[in-house]
This record gives C-alpha cells, sequence and structure tokens, in this order.
C-alpha cells in the first residue's frame, strides 16, 4: 500500500513540475527550464585602412606610437530600429584581459571614424572610464596579445547614471544590441 502511495505522490510531483515549468514558458520565463533568451543579432562588416583582420596592429596605434584610435569602418543593412553606435575595443593576452575604448552614442547614420576620434568624437556621444582608470582610448601595449575592434549597432541609446562603472555601461550596451561586427589584431608591430 505505501508503495503506490509514493508512485502517486511522485506522479503528481511530476504533472506539478511540468505545470510550473510550462507557465514560465508562456510568460517568458524560459530560461528556468533551459530555453536560450539569446535574440538573433544582425552582422556587422568592420574594417579600416590601418588594420587588418588577424594581423599586428601598427605600432602607432599601440601605446609606443601616437597616433590614437586607429580608423575604422563598418556596414550593415540599415535597420529601422538602430538608434545609435557603440564601439568597444578589448584585449585578451596570456596573462589579463582588459576595455581599451568603449565610445557610445554615435550617431545611427554614421559609418566611419577617423584617426584618433577618441580625442574628437561624434557630437552627442560619450566614452565610458576604462579598464586602466582613463576615459577614452587607452592604447594597448602588451604583446602577445588580441585586440578586438568591434562595433554594435543599438535600439536605443546608452543613458549611465553619473557614476556608472564600466560593466554597467557594457550591459547597456549588451542588453540593446542588434547587430555586430568585429575586426581582429593579433599583437602589436
Amino acid at each position: 500500500m505505501g508503495l503506490c502511495n509514493t508512485a502517486t505522490r511522485l506522479r503528481r510531483i511530476t504533472v506539478t513540475v511540468t505545470a510550473v515549468a510550462a507557465a514560465f514558458a508562456l510568460t517568458g520565463c524560459g530560461s528556468l527550464i533551459g530555453r536560450s533568451q539569446a535574440k538573433d543579432i544582425a552582422e556587422i562588416n568592420v574594417s579600416s585602412p590601418e588594420l587588418r583582420d588577424g594581423k599586428p596592429m601598427p605600432r602607432e596605434y599601440s601605446c609606443q606610437g601616437g597616433q590614437g584610435s586607429p580608423p575604422l569602418r563598418w556596414s550593415s543593412q540599415p535597420q529601422s530600429e538602430a538608434k545609435s553606435i557603440a564601439i568597444v575595443v578589448d584585449s585578451h593576452t596570456s596573462s589579463d584581459a582588459a576595455v581599451h575604448w568603449v565610445l557610445y552614442n554615435i550617431p545611427a547614420t554614421t559609418t566611419e571614424l577617423g584617426p584618433n576620434a577618441a580625442e574628437d568624437p561624434p557630437e552627442g556621444s560619450g566614452q565610458a572610464k576604462v579598464t586602466s582608470g582613463k576615459t577614452g582610448y587607452d592604447p594597448p601595449c602588451r604583446t602577445p596579445g588580441s585586440y578586438r575592434f568591434t562595433v554594435y549597432t543599438l535600439n536605443g541609446k546608452v543613458d549611465p547614471a553619473a557614476g556608472s562603472t564600466l560593466p554597467e555601461i557594457l550591459k547597456q550596451i549588451a542588453d540593446q544590441t542588434i547587430a555586430r561586427g568585429r575586426l581582429t589584431a593579433v599583437d602589436i608591430e
């Protein structure tokens, strides 16, 4: 008799868990049962007259040079929901990772930045304080390393509160990303 009661209880628990999981899925909380919440992100083509994907970064755009940020170009299909562009430059070396530049709220119609845009950013844009504590472009120094120049199309504008931290600004960029592209320089000449 005890075995029948145990089996009945297990069936009730299974039915209850299934019903709760289905309710979560229907309310958009599907990640609780392992469903991905990732959205489709369109592709952006990123290029530069000075950088080549998979090749070393020219010395003049590193801490050993004085050129500042390199010129960047990007293209993608026009997206009606695009409200702004953000650029994030980060690195991954054998010893650590760092963010070297975050430029956000670039007008959505912009498709390129000239050399040293960190010193004269597009009107209305903002720059975050990066890993080193500097605001603007902090030229990479370490080699070997991998330096990623990522361009994001956003469906809104980044609106950091006074004193926002780098992770908070990066999260706002991630939450609003609808398209992304990257150019990666490997090492420094």
